[in-house]
């Protein structure tokens, strides 16, 4: 059972089970007990499966491994401790673990010197990093606490000799869940902690988590099933003991009007007195681009103060080197940086010492996210958390007011947990066939006891099995050989081939090799792009690269052909593959806002009554309240709002093309879907072409005269998504990659094999020869069906598209069409992104600002 813990236990409670040894440490540390200790320690001494989500700085750490250091410490000093593995703790990230290894390491010194002789008590790290001299020590004395990493820890329960030690673990510890669930490295993981389960029955699992939702269901995720039902797990949710103190702010009174370098020029001197007001600041971009180009400023701006050694500021994201970032890490945390801007790479809870402020520029798309960022300010316990949101477009005005209203009222969005991934469970067969003879049936009763397969029909299990136990022959022409034997008579199943175990351990893992992609035109090479960027691309679309515009033709490798001569505007931006979606949660939020808004509107209130609405409804300063009171107005007066019930697809034409903007405002992942069934739609019964260009607020189609857009969107029928969209991304960019992705993980295409790494252009290029092998076999094949599945149901968002489009069959949403004579406010972020791309930023806002002033002049025609 699931089940949330209201009630705190008493620090009597706690003490009362603590060793003298840990009790006196502990006190001499800290002056009492944190909430998530009350609520957490007693129940892990108990061995009761646990769930804590807690803030960054919130003592999640120490809540986890008190009572296992507790347990060992009194062990030790009876001198019943054990040479096996008493806990596994198990983390994303292996500079994380690291942190992890020296804060075990130091108590358990100290309490050494208070117990006055060495206890004994081993932590080690193993991950690819660990040597294998460290490695060899572990099998001779293995450590009572392991450090990990998911895919470290697959490896150690395919290993005959590290096995041995793991068949009798007290507890496990997955940091940083909210980290892994939403992604197949969780779904991996999750497989992994049945595995271990299966060796120690009695095994007690923890989970620590930033703030996350839907809770109880990552709870399920974390203890997975037994006997078809969730195992037992109690929630401790210690979200509400932090304070936060959040606000949006816009460098300008006037985001549209004012032109783009006194913005710019604010939006910096904006930066730099948040930073010279604090001590030491973490700034967040949304793009690693974007994460240089702001050091790169504030070091011309601010020359004396950014270029100073005293006072110096660094960038951190994942394409700067390992050497670089550890660096960075460092003198942050020995307090030697006044300032570090990061893309994503420091969400998660590596030790970065203290920072009292975080700044987000624009947008970070979700609540979790907003509050994980923020969260990384005032580490310590009793701090504030203090968080700034600057915005620079009245689009990311709106969305981070109502972004900073979800999470002031703890409205955090859901996660997805991948389901079924059958590249994931290939792997794991193949790793636990090597490790151990199994019967079929009680194999597909541990893959069903992991809450992400807990569904799988048998028929996709056993076509698993059949590839891995070589079944399809027609694969030996492309090198795939049997890595499993498989006895049908029997049922059982084991290892197949001296080279199965290497080949296993050189090849484990879910993240995919990503590189570059060449663009050539002819055989000259122009430059390159990201590898997800060229996913998005499909034959006629029209990029930027190098300030050039380039017509995408087709694929072959890693190498992106194109053409030069191109007239038309683009349609991808180039930031496109960086930019984090928007969550349907937190989009729909925004859709009910504009819905209020439309309704002060429709009502005739006056200025001040919907401005004081604003102040009411959202928190925001008065500069923001009257922008967002103008925007509405503006597109109440020009066109119509579009919400959460009313979808508006506004239709103009301009240099004879024509134009249909849909605002969708259900994020970017669905948008994706909608877009392309319109455009599929469109294809098969109009036999006609069409541009399109999503973002998360809608998309746009492009086209010439005689495409009946409304006629194509009607078709679109909840119960037929599946069908349509699996057949409109059947020969695309995206899936030819997810394919490759989900073909190596399934071992398919080996990265390294006898010693040598495969290349990625390599990999690619045998995914397209192999894809079309399997496609012979059947359209059907597992890894074939899952990279589809991963496509639709991960990078996009099948299922709330469903619910949409069963929402306007049911009449809860309506479809209003109106004619413009060109874009209206909300469709300046739609339809002009890929025209203002090619611009440069001075030159962007300048067309933004006539084009708002023509709609103003418009305006003002209708009204006299």
């Amino acid at each position: 059972m699931i089940e949330l813990k209201e009630t705190p236990d008493s620090e009597e409670q706690i003490s009362r089970i603590l060793n003298p040894t840990v009790k006196k440490w502990f006190f001499s540390r800290f002056n009492g007990y944190s909430l998530p200790q009350l609520f957490g320690v007693l129940e892990i001494h108990s061995r009761n499966n646990i769930l804590v989500s807690a803030p960054t700085g919130a003592t999640k750490t120490l809540t986890g491994f008190l009572s296992i250091l507790n347990e060992l410490v009194d062990s030790a000093e009876k001198g019943i401790l054990k040479d096996k593995t008493y806990c596994v703790y198990i983390s994303p990230l292996k500079a994380l673990n690291n942190d992890i290894e020296k804060n075990l390491k130091e108590p358990l010194q100290e309490m050494e010197t208070i117990a006055g002789k060495k206890l004994g008590i081993r932590v080690a790290v193993r991950t690819g990093d660990t040597t294998p001299s460290e490695k060899a020590r572990m099998l001779k004395k293995p450590p009572h606490i392991l450090i990990t990493t998911p895919e470290s820890l697959a490896i150690v329960l395919s290993s005959f000799r590290f096995i041995e030690f793991l068949k009798d673990v007290e507890w496990v510890i997955v940091d940083e869940v909210h980290a892994l669930a939403e992604n197949k490295r969780g779904t991996h993981l999750s497989l992994s902690l049945e595995r271990l389960q299966a060796l120690s029955p009695a095994m007690c699992r923890v989970g620590l988590s930033a703030t996350i939702a839907p809770i109880g269901e990552v709870a399920q995720y974390l203890v997975g099933l037994e006997g078809g039902k969730p195992r037992s797990c109690l929630i401790v949710e210690a979200d509400f003991i932090k304070k936060m103190d959040i606000k949006v702010l816009s460098p300008v009174p006037d985001l549209i009007d004012t032109g783009h370098s006194e913005v710019h020029a604010a939006m910096y001197t904006m930066i730099d007195s948040l930073i010279q007001s604090h001590r030491t600041t973490l700034i967040f971009t949304n793009t690693r681009s974007a994460t240089e180009r702001v050091v790169h400023y504030l070091k011309e701006k601010f020359p004396k103060i950014y270029l100073a050694e005293e006072a110096s500021i660094g960038a951190h994201h994942g394409s700067l080197s390992k050497e670089h970032r550890h660096s960075l890490e460092t003198q942050l945390r020995e307090g030697k940086l006044k300032a570090v801007v990061s893309s994503t790479s420091l969400e998660l809870g590596i030790d970065i010492g203290y920072i009292d402020l975080v700044i987000l520029l624009g947008s970070p798309k979700s609540v979790a996210r907003a509050i994980q960022r923020i969260g990384r300010s005032g580490h310590k316990l009793n701090d504030s958390s203090t968080g700034r949101i600057i915005v620079l477009d009245r689009d990311d005005m709106v969305e981070c007011s109502l972004l900073l209203k979800a999470a002031i009222e703890k409205k955090i969005d859901r996660i997805h947990i991948p389901k079924n991934c059958l590249d994931v469970l290939a792997q794991q067969i193949y790793g636990i066939a090597i490790s151990q003879k199994i019967h079929e049936k009680e194999l597909f009763e541990l893959v069903k006891r992991s809450y992400p397969f807990r569904d799988i029909p048998y028929k996709d299990y056993k076509e698993i099995l059949d590839y891995l136990s070589g079944k399809y022959i027609s694969l030996e022409d492309r090198n795939i050989y049997a890595k499993i034997w498989h006895d049908e008579e029997t049922g059982m199943i084991g290892r197949k081939g001296k080279m199965s175990r290497v080949i296993y351990m050189t090849n484990i893992g879910t993240i995919p090799d990503e590189s570059f992609v060449t663009v050539k035109v002819g055989e000259q090479p122009i430059g390159k792009i990201d590898e997800s960027f060229l996913e998005r691309l499909k034959r006629g679309d029209i990029f930027v690269l190098g300030g050039e515009k380039y017509e995408f033709l087709f694929s072959r490798g890693m190498v992106a052909y194109a053409s030069a001569s191109v007239h038309r505007q683009p349609t991808i931006p180039s930031w496109f593959s960086e930019m984090l979606p928007l969550s349907f949660d937190l989009a729909m939020e925004i859709g009910k806002f504009r819905r209020l808004m439309e309704e002060k509107f429709n009502s005739n209130r006056s200025r001040a009554e919907i401005i004081g609405f604003i102040h009411e409804y959202l928190y925001v300063d008065e500069n923001t309240a009257n922008s967002i009171h103008e925007y509405f107005r503006e597109q109440y007066l020009y066109a119509a709002i579009p919400h959460d019930k009313k979808i508006v697809i506004e239709t103009y034409t301009e240099k004879g093309r024509s134009f249909a903007v849909f605002h969708t405002l259900f994020g970017r992942r669905v948008n994706d879907c909608l877009s392309r069934s319109v455009a599929f739609a469109i294809g098969r019964t109009q036999h006609k072409d069409v541009e399109i260009g999503i973002t998360d607020n809608g998309f746009y189609l492009s086209y010439e005269k005689g495409v009946n857009v409304l006629g194509a969107f009607s078709l679109l029928k909840s119960d037929k998504l599946d069908v349509v969209l699996n057949m409109a991304i059947d020969r695309t960019e995206v899936l030819r990659r997810r394919f490759r992705h989900c073909a190596g993980r399934a071992l398919m295409i080996l990265r390294e094999y006898m010693g040598r790494r495969k290349r990625v252009g390599r990999q690619q290029t045998s995914s397209m020869i192999l894809m079309s092998a399997v496609k012979r076999i059947s359209n059907d094949f597992p890894i074939l069906k899952e990279a589809r599945r991963e496509v639709l149901e991960d990078l996009m968002d099948i299922e709330n598209t469903k619910l949409v489009l069963k929402s306007i069959e049911d009449g809860r949403i309506k479809i209003r069409h109106i004619s413009t004579e060109m874009p209206s406010p909300f469709a300046f972020g739609i339809a002009l992104q890929g025209y203002t791309d090619v611009m440069k930023i001075e030159d962007r806002m300048e067309f933004l600002k006539r084009m708002h002033n023509a709609v103003l002049a418009r305006i003002k025609m209708k009204e006299n």
